[in-house]
C-alpha cells in the first residue's frame, strides 16, 4: 500500500493506520484524506483483517483537525466538496464490517473528533484532548460532528462542545461518553491492540452483524443529517465571517467577527 500520510503495518490480523503528518499535527488535507479512503478499500478487501486500529504519530495529536491553511483557500463549492469527500470516508469506516478502534494519543479536535467518533470504539491517553472547535474559525463540524457527537454524549452536551468549541480532557471525555478507557500514554495501543485481538478472536459473521444492527439502530437519520451539515458548511464559506475566522487562524491573529 503507497501511502504518504499515513504509516500501515499489520499485526496478528489487526491493521494499524497511522495519521502520519506530524509537522502539521497529523491534521487532514485533501491528500491525507483521499490516501485515508484508498487504506479503507485495501481493508475491505482484505479477508485475513480482522480488527482496524487508527492512531496518531508523535506524541501531541491523534488529529488535531482539518488542515485549516488548506481550507482558508478554498471556494463554498470547493468546501462543500471537501466536507462531502470527508463525510463519505467516515461513512465508509463506520460501514466496515470489522470492529474499528481509536487509540486517541493527543488532541483530536475538529476533523480528529470526528474521525475518533467514526470508530466503532474510542480509547484515549491521558494527554488525549477532545473538541469541535470549529466556530473558532467562524465555520462548523463538516465530517459529521454535529450528528455523532449528540450520539456519542446526548443532544446538550453536543451543543455545548460545538458552541463553544472548548476542548474536553481525557477523563472528562470519558465521562460524557466520547472515550471508553483513559490508558497512560506508553500504554494505549498495547491496551488498544489487546482489545482488537479480543475481538478478532470471536465470529467474524457476528461481528459483522452485530456492528451492521447496533450501528443502523442507534443513527438511523444520519444521512440526512451530514447533507445538512455539508451544505452550511459550504455555505459559511461564502461569508465575511467565514472567510475572516479561517484567515485569522491563518496569520495567528483573534478573529474579528462582524456577524456578515
Amino acid at each position: 500500500m503507497q501511502l504518504e500520510n499515513i504509516l500501515w503495518r499489520v499485526e496478528d490480523g489487526v491493521g494499524i493506520a497511522t495519521m502520519n503528518r506530524p509537522k502539521a499535527l497529523n491534521a487532514l488535507d485533501t491528500r491525507t484524506v483521499r490516501e485515508l479512503g484508498e487504506m479503507l478499500a485495501e481493508v475491505e478487501a482484505d479477508r485475513t483483517l480482522r480488527a482496524l486500529i487508527l492512531t496518531g504519530s508523535g506524541e501531541k495529536a491523534f488529529v488535531a483537525g482539518a488542515d485549516i491553511a488548506e481550507m482558508s483557500r478554498l471556494s463554498p463549492l470547493d468546501a462543500r466538496r471537501f466536507a462531502e469527500a470527508g463525510q463519505r470516508t467516515f461513512e465508509r469506516l463506520e460501514a466496515l464490517a470489522i470492529p474499528t478502534i481509536a487509540a486517541v494519543n493527543g488532541f483530536a479536535l475538529g476533523g480528529g473528533c470526528e474521525l475518533a467518533m467514526a470508530c466503532d470504539l474510542v480509547y484515549a491517553s491521558e494527554k488525549a484532548r477532545f473538541g469541535q472547535p470549529e466556530v473558532n474559525l467562524g465555520i462548523i463540524p463538516a465530517f459529521g460532528g454535529t450528528q455523532r457527537l449528540q450520539r456519542r454524549v446526548g443532544p446538550a452536551r453536543a451543543m455545548e462542545m460545538i458552541l463553544t468549541g472548548d476542548m474536553a480532557d481525557a477523563a472528562t471525555a470519558k465521562a460524557w461518553g466520547l472515550a471508553l478507557e483513559v490508558l497512560p500514554a506508553d500504554k494505549l495501543l498495547e491496551y488498544a491492540l489487546s482489545q482488537a485481538r479480543k475481538i478478532a478472536s470471536k465470529g467474524p459473521g457476528a461481528i459483522a452483524a452485530s456492528k451492521r444492527i447496533l450501528r443502523a439502530t442507534a443513527q438511523p437519520q444520519l444521512a440526512a443529517g451530514l447533507e445538512m451539515e455539508a451544505d452550511a458548511f459550504g455555505m459559511l464559506f461564502g461569508t465575511a465571517d467565514g472567510k475572516e475566522g479561517l484567515q485569522a487562524f491563518v496569520e495567528k491573529r483573534p478573529a474579528r467577527f462582524q456577524g456578515a
